[in-house]
């Protein structure tokens, strides 16, 4: 019976061959690595269930809800937004909904459709941006509070394109202006 030799990369007549393969995949690789974005350095939040942590006993942010509540708390004040009804101080509370927020239905479920995993909806307009030179008009608004379990601090408002678009994003939470 014969034996026949299978080629191997590793034996000393391909050696070279298969360096200079590795060689030119290092050389391609580079610069794609080079240009791969960092990673952020604030951590991820794990996800949780509003109705299950509690009792496996795992303390969540928002369980020791003011007035029994649990869930997602969110304070939304806006300014000069044109109209009484919606200026003012408003609090919105999700799982289970309620609060004095003028439309906390349809709020709770525009932040559901918008949460990510990784992802901070709340964050604001990267500098640099290119934005259109429009103006929304003198509405601001500040939300505070607690979202999927991460802390929110943001402020909106309407002084150019990519903040209008922000803005419009966030309604119902943040009120339906007239530009």
């Amino acid at each position: 019976m014969s034996r026949r030799r299978i080629p191997s990369p590793f034996r000393s007549r391909s050696l070279p061959r298969f360096a200079a393969v590795l060689a030119a995949a290092a050389v391609c690789a580079g610069p794609a690595l080079a240009v791969a974005p960092a990673a952020s350095a604030a951590p991820i939040p794990l996800p949780y269930h509003h109705d299950v942590l509690p009792f496996l006993g795992h303390w969540t942010p928002d369980a020791e809800a003011p007035r029994g509540r649990r869930g997602d708390h969110l304070t939304v004040t806006v300014t000069r937004s044109g109209s009484d009804r919606t200026d003012g101080r408003f609090e919105l509370y999700c799982h289970p909904r309620g609060g004095n927020h003028f439309d906390a239905r349809r709020a709770c479920d525009r932040l559901d459709r918008m949460t990510r995993w990784g992802k901070d909806q709340f964050a604001p307009v990267p500098q640099g941006a290119q934005c259109t030179m429009m103006y929304g008009g003198p509405a601001r608004a500040h939300v505070s509070g607690t979202w999927a379990g991460r802390p929110v601090n943001a402020d909106f408002r309407r002084t150019n394109g990519c903040e209008i678009e922000r803005w419009s994003r966030f309604e119902p939470m943040l009120p339906s202006t007239v530009s």
